[in-house]
């Protein structure tokens, strides 16, 4: 027990407390994250097989619903703005947004698995009243978890010191892909002897697990301030704010390597175990471990980087090592199957995660640092935005190209020696190479500007210095 606990306390996450922020404390406004990835695991995994599968809801209808989210993400750095000068009787800025934010979350989910089985059911005549109702309830769901992730990320960077951010960064990101590794685990266990009765029930109960996580979360985290409740603290135009923000180029280039980043990782999202069954020829439960080689790498990526950071390290260098190891990693998956290597897949698919984890905590980290003047809103939504919409834009490409090459190949259009199963696949791993090189050359004028500056004496906070 007591090795545990001093393997606990070793993390870098332990040492992202201070006096006023407390471990305690920490982590439970970290429990925001776990209802987004719970949200997240429930709209893009769990529901996604449920309606095509067991329910027989056709796949262009399934898609487009699951699609309908993204379409607030564009609007999260309006959201990070308006919570920026947001005026309320308390002096609150972030707890309304995230209120309102987890109330539309559970709306959605409350009325989601009625106009689900509505909409599934052909003999219904007012199946489309089934349909309306579950568009209007996933816009739900993606509206507040949005909302909530933007306001609960600037809350964090409002209440972490700016030499703790890094590793608050780290463990945010890590409660987030624990509550969707857990809540996947979870979910599927749960629906195993799959019914009506029991979907519903599932359901339900993360609408309601959500509202307590979240109340939970933000219990007594943002301080009630009657100086600015009572204060008329103009609010500046949002595209004032941007162009402000956006002077100097720095924030515009940091945007494009978050969009090209993640479109780079993500294309491979809904391909990975594919590839591996048809050109690897992996058993079903092998291709599921491949899941947890990627969240493994993900998670040591996020326990690294807020280790490195916080000693000196610089979040463009770290995005940049992110960058280089996703070129290495799609390298590997592609060498794969050439050698029909399952050991090589799995090195890549291991080292995808690695990359995913420094890329993403690099350059959240870098717009945390841009958070000046209390707009940690509008810059950790515009992170959050592009992050968001270029997931989801690469993720419906990724698996497009994919069936368009594959397509191509079998008719023989691309030659006789492209006529492999795994074309669709390689094009695609190709085209993510290509972006992430494309975010290297974006990166590198910030990395040697980093390099060019004085060095900072590296923050030692370490337990044995902790109060």
């Amino acid at each position: 027990m007591k090795r545990t606990l001093d393997f606990l306390l070793s993390l870098p996450f332990a040492d992202a407390a201070t006096e006023q922020l407390p471990l305690s404390r920490l982590l439970r406004l970290s429990l925001f994250q776990v209802s987004v990835g719970m949200a997240m695991v429930m709209l893009y995994g769990t529901l996604n097989r449920v309606m095509v599968v067991e329910l027989g809801v056709s796949a262009w209808l399934v898609s487009l619903m699951v699609a309908l989210p993204l379409v607030f993400a564009p609007l999260r750095a309006l959201i990070g703005h308006r919570s920026d000068y947001h005026h309320s009787a308390f002096g609150w800025r972030r707890v309304p947004f995230i209120a309102v934010g987890s109330m539309l979350q559970y709306g959605g989910f409350a009325i989601m698995p009625y106009s689900i089985l509505i909409l599934s059911d052909p003999n219904n005549q007012l199946a489309i009243v089934g349909q309306i109702a579950a568009a209007v309830s996933f816009l739900m769901v993606g509206a507040g978890m949005h909302t909530v992730q933007t306001a609960g990320l600037a809350l964090a960077t409002d209440l972490a010191p700016a030499d703790k951010r890094p590793r608050v960064v780290a463990l945010l990101y890590a409660m987030l892909l624990l509550g969707m590794v857990g809540s996947a685990l979870l979910f599927g266990h749960l629906l195993e002897d799959f019914s009506h009765k029991r979907l519903v029930e599932l359901v339900h109960s993360v609408a309601l697990v959500t509202i307590i996580i979240n109340v939970v979360a933000l219990w007594k985290q943002e301080a009630i301030d009657l100086k600015r409740a009572i204060a008329n603290i103009p609010r500046p135009p949002f595209r004032e704010s941007w162009q402000a923000f956006m002077r100097g180029g720095h924030a515009s280039r940091l945007l494009i390597v978050v969009g090209l980043g993640t479109a780079g990782f993500s294309m491979q999202e809904i391909l990975l175990e594919p590839y591996g069954a048809q050109v690897l020829g992996l058993s079903v439960a092998q291709t599921t471990s491949l899941t947890a080689i990627l969240a493994g790498g993900t998670f040591s990526a996020f326990a690294l980087s807020g280790y490195l950071l916080t000693r000196g390290g610089d979040p463009y260098r770290l995005a940049a090592a992110g960058a280089t190891l996703g070129v290495i990693a799609f390298v590997l998956v592609i060498f794969a199957a050439t050698v029909d290597s399952t050991l090589v897949f799995r090195i890549g698919t291991g080292l995808i995660g690695f990359g995913t984890g420094l890329l993403g905590v690099g350059t959240l980290t870098a717009a945390m640092a841009l958070a000046e003047s209390g707009h940690a809103g509008l810059a950790l939504g515009a992170w959050g935005a592009v992050q968001a919409t270029s997931q989801g834009v690469a993720i419906a490409l990724g698996g497009a190209i994919r069936d368009f090459t594959t397509g191509l190949a079998i008719d023989g259009s691309l030659g006789s020696d492209l006529t492999a199963a795994s074309t669709g696949y390689r094009i695609v791993y190709v085209l993510e190479v290509v972006l992430l090189v494309a975010a290297l050359l974006a990166l590198l004028p910030m990395v040697l500007r980093s390099r060019k500056e004085d060095p900072q004496p590296p923050a030692q906070f370490g337990l044995d210095q902790m109060p």
